[in-house]
């Protein structure tokens, strides 16, 4: 697994906002054709996106198509399905059905343009009460979406609810978002934006509290969050070192015949040792 650490969004009709973005350090890019599109221009915009596809970048490409129940998708997706994409995000997932019409129509797609079946990846956000609702009915859909997405602003005002600072609020949903993901075998999830661009503080915060629920990265709205969501989802260099020694000195006392020893005063058995490697990991991927 490459973990997308931060996939930064770009107005896919704003060509110099594209060409930053596509030099920057993030994991990946988010092409928009949904929120940051005006509907006069959704159309306009597809060729636009297109021409990018060739060009030099420092991470994957994604296009976020807008949802499967509008009059855009169809033909979002019928123009961006083509070599030079990595993926397609998906918004305001509910169902399960709705990823599996996605997937068969970029198989589709893939096989039309003589793309390899399969190389288009697929993220769905889930950003509706119903579609939290259904996290088990989504993650089980069978395709080839191997990891979910939440988004915050959408579902708080689905739910009429406050987002604060300390999103408080979005623990269980969060929460919800991980356990589902890995009970259905997937890849760690992707944490929502953060908003408010003046408090890159609460920024920081919002991300280190998703690396410790089990997230895998965030979801970024402006090129100077990309650095702080790329340390907030890589463990640092002190981390990465104690990680190393608790390895290395269990793997001693196991050629020993012991599986679990004392290191610092810390007990250490199978579980705590697997959570090392999954560090080491982290910290050289």
């Amino acid at each position: 697994m490459t973990a997308l650490r931060s996939l930064l969004f770009a107005p896919g009709n704003h060509a110099r906002r594209v060409e930053k973005a596509l030099g920057l350090a993030a994991d990946g890019v988010i092409l928009d054709l949904e929120d940051a599109v005006a509907v006069s221009e959704k159309a306009a915009t597809r060729p636009v996106v297109t021409e990018v596809f060739g060009k030099p970048r420092a991470g994957r490409l994604y296009v976020r198509v807008n949802a499967l129940t509008t009059e855009w998708c169809h033909g979002d997706l019928s123009a961006v399905v083509r070599a030079g994409l990595d993926g397609i995000i998906l918004p305001k997932v509910e169902h399960g059905h709705e990823l599996r019409a996605v997937d068969w129509l970029i198989t589709n797609l893939e096989r039309e343009r003589g793309l390899p079946v399969g190389v288009v990846d697929l993220i769905p956000i889930i950003e509706t009460a119903l579609g939290i609702r259904n996290l088990t009915d989504i993650c089980g859909a069978e395709t080839r979406m191997r990891r979910i997405a939440f988004g915050a602003g959408d579902f708080t005002l689905d739910m009429g609810m406050a987002w604060t600072r300390t999103e408080a609020e979005l623990l269980p949903h969060r929460a919800a978002c991980v356990l589902h993901s890995r009970a259905a075998g997937l890849e760690p999830p992707l944490d929502t934006v953060w908003a408010d661009l003046r408090d890159s503080d609460g920024f920081a915060a919002s991300a280190r509290h998703a690396a410790g629920l089990g997230f895998q990265g965030k979801m970024c709205i402006h090129p100077d969050q990309v650095a702080g969501a790329n340390a907030a989802f890589t463990p640092d260099e002190a981390t990465v070192a104690q990680a190393a020694r608790v390895v290395a000195a269990f793997e001693t006392a196991e050629a020993q015949g012991m599986a679990s020893i004392q290191l610092d005063g810390q007990f250490i058995d199978y579980p705590i040792v697997q959570r090392a490697r999954r560090v080491l990991a982290q910290g050289t991927a």
